[in-house]
């Protein structure tokens, strides 16, 4: 058997080596990895915004040089077919974290020193490289856990992938909160560069895995292909508007945190006791689909995670003091957690191995987008009654999981799995 593989393999093409060989290894290096760039993407806004704000600029302008970074995840996409095209989709994972590094201390270090339109520039280049960072690094992990793994092996290992997005997000803009009273903006955003740096060289040292297209690279979708694909695939176009519709209303909850103390009567400083919580709480949730991973369909599962969603953010809108509101704020992220690693295990099971790539990055850029609008929603909500973001947050999400039930039951028989 191996023999005709081998032989049915195109010249030039190495073959896969058995994940099994790697052991607990590969899944370590890759959560080391994945950490060190998650935590540089998720912490470069607020070192930038630092920056900016600490050297006497607008908040407009720390806005638009912050939004250099987080606008260009919109072409994660077009980005991602290098990663199903090449030999080695490591090595443009590692290009990208050395790119990153590069544009993002650059762009820092000309601030002040150069026209901002350059520095925006090399800020948007760093951006550009973001959802490789993020959506490429998950699109890995198959192959580290092999082919045709336990449920509960690939499942676990999914649950230290979202625990490396909780570290992205609550460990990067903390160390840069302290680097920067410690030392300054600068050698925060510096510290960043190095930690996405030092994540290629992780990237590198994880299993390789044959290209899908076996050399023949007209196999692979292009960016407008692969989205129809997900449109006319009942699991994936589930996948993708529960995702966006949960990433819309958990994006409230840093806004709402804010006006909530006025309400609950406490001072307006403690908003980030609120917002701590809920960071906490995706990493203990996380921590728990380590501990006791997800089973199931990922269909299903992500309509049950998704009701958890609008439960929190139903705690939250209906808590009546601040101890109570801190716990439903931990809740909620607990929950998240859970909900985001059922999505993982939809975009890989459902995926097609040709297009897995860009289906992980397509996702993760629509979530973003989507999370994005949700904030500039809440913002706008908010001036109407403080509750109300949640209200709409949690009536999408209720919704779309009646879309997706519906789906599902009254679908054909093609719903059921992906190609």
């Amino acid at each position: 058997m191996r023999q005709q593989h081998t032989a049915s393999t195109p010249r030039g093409w190495e073959v896969a080596p058995s994940p099994g060989r790697e052991g607990g290894n590969g899944l370590a290096r890759y959560v080391v990895a994945a950490a060190l760039a998650r935590t540089a993407d998720g912490g470069a806004v607020v070192a930038v915004v630092l920056l900016v704000t600490s050297s006497g600029g607008s908040g407009t302008l720390a806005g638009v040089l912050g939004a250099c970074i987080t606008v260009p995840h919109l072409l994660g996409p077009f980005v991602a077919r290098p990663l199903d095209l090449a030999r080695d989709g490591r090595k443009v994972i590692a290009a990208a974290c050395l790119l990153y590094a590069t544009a993002l201390a650059a762009g820092v270090l000309t601030y002040g020193h150069a026209p901002a339109v350059a520095t925006g520039l090399l800020l948007a280049a760093a951006g550009t490289c973001g959802p490789l960072l993020t959506g490429g690094i998950s699109s890995r992990l198959p192959a580290i856990v092999g082919p045709r793994p336990r449920l509960r092996t690939q499942r676990r290992a999914q649950g230290w992938d979202v625990a490396t997005y909780g570290i992205g997000g609550t460990v990067g803009p903390s160390l840069v909160a302290a680097l920067s009273g410690w030392v300054s903006p600068t050698a925060a955003a510096l510290a960043l560069a190095v930690g996405a740096a030092a994540a290629a060289g992780g990237v590198l040292l994880l299993p390789f895995t044959a290209p899908p297209h076996g050399g023949d690279r007209t196999a692979i979708l292009r960016p407008g292909a692969t989205l129809a694909l997900m449109a006319r695939t009942g699991p994936l176009r589930r996948t993708v508007y529960l995702t966006m519709t949960v990433a819309l209303s958990v994006a409230a909850l840093p806004i709402t945190a804010v006006h909530m103390t006025r309400i609950l009567g406490v001072e307006p400083a403690t908003a980030a006791v609120l917002t701590a919580a809920y960071g906490l709480g995706n990493l203990a949730g996380s921590t728990a689909v380590m501990v006791f991973p997800l089973t199931g369909d990922p269909d299903r599962l992500m309509r049950r995670l998704a009701l958890g969603v609008v439960a929190g953010l139903l705690a939250v809108t209906a808590s009546p003091a601040f101890p109570v509101t801190v716990s439903a704020y931990a809740l909620t992220g607990i929950l998240n957690a859970f909900f985001f690693a059922s999505t993982l295990a939809a975009r890989t099971e459902y995926a097609p191995s040709g297009a897995r790539g860009q289906v992980f990055v397509w996702v993760a850029a629509l979530k973003i987008t989507s999370g994005s609008a949700g904030t500039a929603l809440a913002g706008s909500l908010t001036g109407v009654t403080v509750q109300l973001p949640l209200v709409v947050g949690l009536l999408a999400v209720s919704a779309a999981v009646v879309a997706a039930t519906v789906e599902t039951r009254f679908g054909g028989a093609d719903e059921k799995r992906g190609p």
